[in-house]
């Protein structure tokens, strides 16, 4: 079988690791797979594909396409809409152009079955039209919430052969917009090899996030994620100004681990605005902002608690998956899609999205008990590993390749 993912950015966000891993492991189910990899932007997403022997290229898609987005139209007036209009302007006589080098990728590459990894890229399917493939559109994102991007996708849904969802969340949102294409769910997986517990290196993170090094029984306690508005580090500052008043005498060190990843206009928080919150609400000095690490298994370790504290529905959050995997400690929002798979209180704590003050109860609770913190570290790994593998993962993928009509019969 002769499998083409389409991915639109080259950066490492969470669909990019989870790809990633995916392509590893089917690598490893079936060394007679033929794996490619069309990439829309440069990044470490090329490299460390060919790592694992994909034949991975970058076919650059035009700026205006690969900055336009409407995740930020969600609930805005008739101004936000008429800005984006603006900006959409020169958008067809671009993707028309990608359309047909797209298209003649394709024909050259001859796959059997084409998996579309990001919205961009399912909207990228008029390019096949006519041509023998399968295509399964990988869907990690409430689509049904974004108002164009529903529509489009409710259009060109007859294209799709099939759709995985990541959560149980997202397959029902997903079921609403693309009618009768079958969407399965399949949670996302993780290395449960690579992310393990170990002795964590604070002093590195402190230096990572240009601190002095902290003394010696301070808690570490971290958010990790691109600085996308929703994902909510300014609900985790409100929280850890909260915790400090609530704890004055315990050291404590709060860390933001992660970077503007993403290229789309007006929707992510600037570093300087993060640090405008820090000093608004005196924390300076308690809070460091480490860079983005393509490789966080240090920082998971390092930390004595992870924070999940995105502020609308998380179509999964494969750091939640990551940290559990390390025996973190983990306080999660619970409209997380992550948190359809753990048990309240037992393998992690979950907390309702948008507020601060319910995330600094349940971080002082695991502040002042030790005990409770090592206990929930232990469930986290055993979760973990049982629901979040990634062989789990690519196995069900690979079933569901299978199974389609129009690849059956092929090598």
């Amino acid at each position: 079988m002769r499998i083409l993912f389409l991915n639109p950015v080259g950066i490492l966000g969470g669909a990019e690791r989870a790809l990633l891993d995916l392509l590893a492991c089917l690598r490893r189910l079936d060394p007679g797979l033929s794996l490619f990899l069309l990439v829309g932007t440069p990044g470490p997403l090329l490299d460390e594909a060919r790592a694992l022997g994909v034949e991975a290229r970058l076919l650059p898609l035009p700026e205006q396409l690969s900055t336009l987005g409407d995740s930020g139209l969600r609930n805005q007036g008739p101004r936000a809409l008429w800005g984006f209009a603006r900006r959409l302007a020169p958008a067809p006589a671009l993707l028309s152009t990608y359309l047909r080098a797209l298209r003649r990728e394709v024909q050259a590459l001859r796959p059997h079955l084409i998996h579309s990894n990001g919205i961009k890229t399912h909207l990228l399917s008029p390019a096949t039209v006519g041509l023998p493939v399968a295509r399964v559109w990988h869907i990690h994102d409430f689509v049904g919430e974004r108002p164009l991007v529903r529509r489009a996708l409710r259009g060109l849904r007859p294209l799709a052969t099939a759709a995985i969802a990541n959560s149980q969340a997202v397959g029902e949102d997903a079921r609403e917009v693309l009618g009768g294409v079958p969407v399965q769910v399949v949670y996302n997986g993780v290395d449960v090899e690579r992310f393990t517990p170990g002795p964590g290196d604070g002093a590195r993170l402190d230096g990572l996030a240009g601190l002095p090094p902290a003394a010696e029984g301070t808690l570490r306690i971290g958010l990790v994620a691109t600085y996308a508005r929703w994902k909510g580090h300014d609900v985790f500052l409100q929280a850890a100004a909260g915790l400090v008043r609530a704890c004055p005498t315990v050291p404590l060190r709060f860390y933001l681990v992660g970077a503007p990843l993403y290229r789309t206009q007006d929707s992510q928080f600037s570093e300087a605005e993060l640090r405008g919150f820090v000093k608004a609400l005196g924390l300076e000095g308690q809070v460091g902002l480490v860079p983005f690490q393509q490789d966080p298994v240090a920082v998971y370790r390092a930390l004595d608690i992870f924070v999940h504290a995105s502020t609308r529905r998380e179509p999964f959050g494969l750091t939640i998956a990551e940290a559990m995997a390390c025996g973190r400690p983990t306080v999660l929002s619970r409209a997380s899609g992550a948190a359809e798979q753990i048990t309240e209180g037992v393998d992690a704590l979950s907390v309702p999205p948008g507020e601060p003050a319910t995330l600094t109860t349940a971080l002082r609770g695991l502040v002042e008990d030790a005990g409770r913190r090592e206990h929930l570290g232990r469930s986290a790994r055993q979760v973990a590993v049982a629901r979040f593998s990634r062989e789990r993962y690519a196995q069900q993928i690979l079933s569901l390749y299978r199974s389609l009509p129009a690849v059956q019969g092929t090598p």
